[in-house]
């Protein structure tokens, strides 16, 4: 188990992923609704939903992305587009994260005084929401990416799995067995990015 730094430490984009998965199904259910449980929203709205497909139904999300694509591209980006689709589609699952605008519309109904606010202030909480389950699969032993086809495969993504329509696509997490080490990334240094102001 790593510590919480470790795990945003070691957190990072993996695209060559395989399904000899090191932990059970259940752990990474357990991990996906404990992060939904507790990733704090605006007003405590709770507005994100969260679907976890592994396997078949993983395939299937990447079918339904590769056809979008076919349609919406010429066929020469189609084809570099479809060798990712392909990757994608050899990892174990991919977890699919929405914004249910039917509870954003209510909250904004019964607090009027932030309704300007509050679908802005949704995506934020669902950032956060994508990073910690991300971290939590890290923290598994398992490598992932963040994909964001939406909203093309929407419509499609609702049908075969039966979502309401109110439910917003908004990311795809795809995840599996680490098969590469992460790419290095050069950082900005810190004191770039963050201003401290303190009493000395």
């Amino acid at each position: 188990m790593q510590t919480f730094q470790e795990a945003v430490t070691n957190r990072r984009s993996i695209y060559k992923l395989g399904r000899n998965i090191p932990v059970l199904q259940s752990q990474i259910i357990a991990a996906v609704e404990r992060m939904t449980k507790d990733v704090p929203s605006p007003l405590n709205m709770q507005s994100a939903r969260v679907v976890v497909t592994m396997l078949d139904h993983h395939e299937n999300v990447w079918h339904i992305t590769k056809g979008a694509l076919k349609s919406a591209l010429p066929p020469l980006k189609y084809a570099e587009a479809e060798k990712q689709i392909d990757s994608f589609e050899q990892a174990y699952g991919t977890i699919l994260f929405f914004e249910s605008s039917d509870m954003i519309k209510a909250m904004q109904d019964e607090m009027p005084e932030y309704a300007a606010v509050l679908p802005t202030a949704a995506m934020q909480a669902n950032g956060m929401l994508q990073f910690a389950v991300w971290t939590a699969l890290e923290d598994l032993g398992l490598g992932a990416n963040l994909q964001h086809y939406n909203p093309i495969i929407d419509e499609d993504i609702k049908k075969i799995f039966c979502l309401p329509d109110s439910w917003d696509l908004v990311a795809q997490l795809v995840f599996g067995e680490k098969l590469e080490d992460p790419q290095p990334v050069e950082k900005i240094p810190t004191g770039v990015r963050v201003k401290i102001f303190r009493e000395v």
